[in-house]
């Protein structure tokens, strides 16, 4: 039973700070709109995206590893549902980190693309918390 708490603290804790990190950084983008997308990727904030990185990655082991202890069937809606929305958040986060360094590399590029991918990954993980939060078993 340890082991079980252990999991959801830990799960709990990445999407915590996956949501607060991707917060502060849209915060930061946002006051500092002038400067360009750019900004976010300066050193001081390096940090917050390898967290970010770390989050992402350990959800998918945790999740499963949560499900595989409880007995829930991978095969229920809204697992099925956050895995999918989560493979589509998560893949849009990773190229949304791939276009931010071209940007600070000063290789061009649509800002509305850049949004529209920050957009997407927000609301998607927000989903996800939504549906762990009120998990309908």
């Amino acid at each position: 039973m340890e082991t079980l708490i252990t999991l959801k603290v830990i799960h709990i804790a990445a999407t915590v700070l996956l949501l607060l990190s991707g917060i502060g950084l849209a915060l930061l983008a946002w006051r500092k709109r002038s400067a360009g997308p750019a900004v976010t990727l300066q050193r001081p904030w390096v940090f917050v995206w390898l967290l970010m990185g770390v989050c992402v990655v350990s959800m998918p082991f945790t999740g499963w590893w949560l499900a595989h202890l409880t007995g829930w069937p991978l095969g229920q809606t809204w697992i099925l549902g956050s895995s999918i929305v989560y493979t589509v958040a998560a893949l849009a986060w990773f190229w949304l980190v791939a276009r931010l360094n071209r940007l600070r590399r000063g290789e061009g590029g649509s800002l509305n693309v850049t949004r529209v991918l920050a957009v997407v990954s927000l609301a998607g993980f927000v989903v996800i918390a939504g549906l762990m939060g009120a998990k309908p078993v």
